[in-house]
């Protein structure tokens, strides 16, 4: 097997490259076919990658085609959603353009495509946890244009999974566990929201249930977040207890944060179809927070 991964010096991408590597997931090991498989990782810089525009479609076809690639990972993404808001042409490049050539080229070579997508393509007001069919309605840039790149993904390429993810950290990179870990370490008080929810996920929790995925041929759209909901401010809070730290954690509204772009009040997202196929091995947001921080410690 001949895996193509994008974005892979990101936060998800490493992780998979890792899991790959070592097979050393809490959740179970991954496929022996997995563990001999060809790893091709491309990014747009990085001594380890080899590097890929995905925007370029002649690129990306003739990358897969050489390389008889069977499996694509799509880990590149435009992320930050206040950026997304003020440069939206670089947002529907990445998000939807690069997707678009993916699934493609995927098609063209009879590769399956597995794309890595957000909470953000719903409009974040609905308190009930959202199953993959309902219905879709962003209300930022980043949103409509992963759910164009999803959109994409389902017109042009038969074989394909699309994986929806949120509140997303993990051992690489920069996220909100190592903010919080960082001020806690230097401030005696911070001030975090707490009128957003969702379910925080540990990024190798992800990578484990993609490359359970890949291995089979359950086409479609999946939710994959840590179980359970919370809000910000008490991620933080649990965050700070559970490293000893004595910074105090206190509460503000989302407007009082006053983002760039609208943050959904409710992301919590419903494993439903991955219960339904392959089973659903994402523990709860607490627990899988506790292994992380013991991880690094």
């Amino acid at each position: 097997m001949n895996i193509l991964i994008t974005g892979a010096n990101g936060q998800l991408g490493q992780e998979i490259r890792h899991l790959i590597a070592e097979n050393d997931s809490p959740l179970g090991d991954i496929s022996p076919e997995l563990l001999s498989a060809n790893i091709l990782a491309t990014d747009v810089t990085g001594d380890d990658v080899v590097p890929l525009d995905i925007t370029n479609s002649t690129e990306v076809e003739s990358l897969i085609r050489d390389n008889a690639i069977n499996v694509v990972i799509n880990c590149a993404a435009a992320t930050n959603v206040d950026g997304c808001e003020t440069d939206p042409d670089f947002a529907q490049l990445l998000n939807e353009k690069g997707p678009k050539n993916l699934a493609k080229s995927c098609s063209n070579n009879g590769a399956v495509l597995c794309h890595v997508s957000t909470d953000y393509v719903f409009s974040g007001d609905n308190p009930m946890p959202q199953t993959e069919d309902a219905i879709c309605d962003p209300n930022t840039v980043y949103g409509k244009t992963k759910l164009a790149g999803e959109n994409a993904v389902r017109e042009l390429c038969p074989q394909h999974f699309i994986v929806r993810t949120a509140w997303l950290y993990g051992k690489y990179g920069k996220n909100f566990v190592y903010t919080v870990l960082n001020l806690g370490k230097e401030k005696d008080s911070i001030k975090v929201v707490d009128d957003q929810h969702g379910s925080p996920t540990n990024a190798a929790d992800l990578a484990y249930e993609i490359l359970s995925l890949i291995g089979t041929e359950n086409y479609g759209t999946y939710h994959c977040t840590g179980n359970g909901a919370t809000t910000w401010n008490v991620f933080a809070q649990e965050i700070m207890n559970r490293a000893g730290l004595s910074c105090d954690v206190q509460g503000c509204s989302s407007a009082e944060w006053a983002a760039p772009a609208p943050r959904p009040a409710w992301s919590i997202l419903d494993n439903k179809h991955l219960r339904d196929t392959i089973g659903d091995k994402m523990p709860s947001w607490d627990v899988s927070l506790n292994r992380f921080l013991d991880s690094i410690r």
